[in-house]
């Protein structure tokens, strides 16, 4: 049976659900089912799963390394939040706020262990590949972090170093769900290098998408206020891009908004002047052309991954679900 994405995004919530959690203290343990409660997209084992389905019937048989990844995926939220101070995740507070920053520290500790506890629970014969695997990208995943933070007092961040940081940070964990799905299902190791890739190239054009829409998005669909990256003065493909292409005297407004402080007290003054921000910047964007820049770019990287998909040794029909999920995340009404 081939499952459609929405049964595998149902099978994955419902077993989240159902993971005990009876160890103690309960203390250290709550807020870790509170991260795990707030919802997604489940991206990332939706992925392991209809990889799997391409090779092997019942996903559910792989249930638990899926968990592993969404609860190391949500793990790293987890941190990100206390490193960036941010209030809210998914519309709830984040745990350092709901709690206290030194809770945040340790669960999150517990939770990249029991990640890797989950993760492990495949038969003996794939546990070396998986675990070496997962392993490999979670180290990575700090990389791309680190990256991403030392770029924060940086100008001279080049597109191909924003790339790197952002295949590293945010493509990786989506190119190792695919393939941790084909090995557990069997693939072949052409088959399952090629759906790393595919992983990858769809993560880059998911990452330049969510830049996108950081801007030009909708907030009721998108989920968040835009403008984030404007006001923090995120070195973003866009704004590296914006830099690198202005003309004198767009180049020199361009700096004169970023030299300003992203971390102001929220007050109405701040709030007003964020606003005008945005929307200076936004403004530069469309006159130097970085929407259509950016929109190109992130077609490029997602015909690279549909084109990779067609080269995996399994029937179109085969390919249908996960090939349709795909063209959901670059459509996203989630």
């Amino acid at each position: 049976m081939i499952y459609t994405s929405e049964q595998i995004l149902t099978i994955v919530n419902e077993a989240l659900d159902r993971l005990p959690y009876d160890r103690q203290p309960a203390s250290l343990y709550e807020p870790v089912k509170y991260v795990l409660s707030l919802g997604g997209k489940r991206i990332r084992p939706v992925l392991m799963l209809l990889t799997y389905n391409l090779f092997k019937e019942n996903p559910e048989d792989i249930i638990m390394p899926a968990l592993g990844l969404e609860t190391y995926h949500n793990y790293t939220l987890l941190h990100d939040d206390l490193m960036d101070k941010a209030d809210l995740r998914r519309g709830h507070p984040t745990v350092h706020k709901k709690w206290n920053a030194n809770t945040a520290i340790l669960s999150g500790d517990s939770m990249l262990v029991l990640a890797y506890q989950r993760m492990q629970q495949v038969p003996d014969a794939y546990l070396p590949r998986v675990m070496n695997l997962f392993s490999e990208t979670a180290l990575e995943i700090g990389e791309g972090q680190q990256y991403d933070m030392d770029f924060e007092t940086r100008l001279d961040v080049t597109e191909d170093e924003y790339i790197e940081m952002i295949r590293l940070k945010t493509s990786v964990l989506l190119a190792c769900a695919m393939k941790i799905g084909a090995i557990l299902g069997d693939a072949s190791e052409s088959d399952a290098q090629l759906l790393y890739s595919v992983g990858e190239k769809l993560g880059l054009a998911f990452q330049l998408q969510d830049d996108l829409l950081d801007v030009y998005g909708d907030p009721k669909v998108f989920g968040k206020a835009i403008g984030g990256d404007i006001t923090s003065n995120k070195k973003t493909y866009m704004l590296i891009n914006a830099i690198n292409r202005a003309n004198p005297e767009q180049h020199k407004e361009l700096m004169s908004w970023i030299s300003t402080t992203p971390d102001t007290p929220i007050t109405a003054s701040a709030a007003s002047t964020r606003q005008v921000k945005i929307a200076a910047v936004t403004r530069l964007y469309d006159e130097i052309g970085i929407r259509s820049l950016c929109e190109a770019k992130i077609n490029s990287y997602f015909n690279q991954a549909d084109n990779l998909l067609s080269n995996v040794s399994v029937s179109e029909g085969c390919k249908e679900q996960l090939r349709r999920y795909m063209h959901d995340m670059m459509h996203r009404k989630w």
